[in-house]
C-alpha cells in the first residue's frame, strides 16, 4: 500500500467547502484545514504510486476551488 500527502491551495473562503469535497475523495483516508502556505493536508492510500499520483491526486486537483496542490509519496 502506497502512502501519499496532499498539499492543497484553495482560493479565497472555500476551504471548509472544499474539506468535505476532499474527505469524500476515493483514496483520501485524512483531511485538516491547516495555516500557512497551503489551506488543506490530504493523506491518500492506494495499491500503487500510480493509481495514487494519477487517480487520488488528479482528483482533488480538478475540484471547484483548488488552485495549487503538491503530492508527497512516502517513503517508508
Amino acid at each position: 500500500m502506497v502512502s501519499a500527502f496532499i498539499m492543497i491551495k484553495t482560493v479565497a473562503g472555500k476551504s471548509d467547502e472544499l474539506l468535505s469535497a476532499v474527505e469524500e475523495s476515493e483514496g483520501i483516508t485524512e483531511a485538516h484545514i491547516v495555516a500557512g502556505q497551503y489551506d488543506i493536508i490530504a493523506e491518500a492510500t492506494g495499491p500503487e504510486v500510480y493509481d495514487v499520483m494519477q487517480s487520488v491526486a488528479t482528483r482533488v486537483r480538478n475540484l471547484e476551488g483548488v488552485s495549487d496542490t503538491r503530492t508527497y509519496i512516502c517513503l517508508e
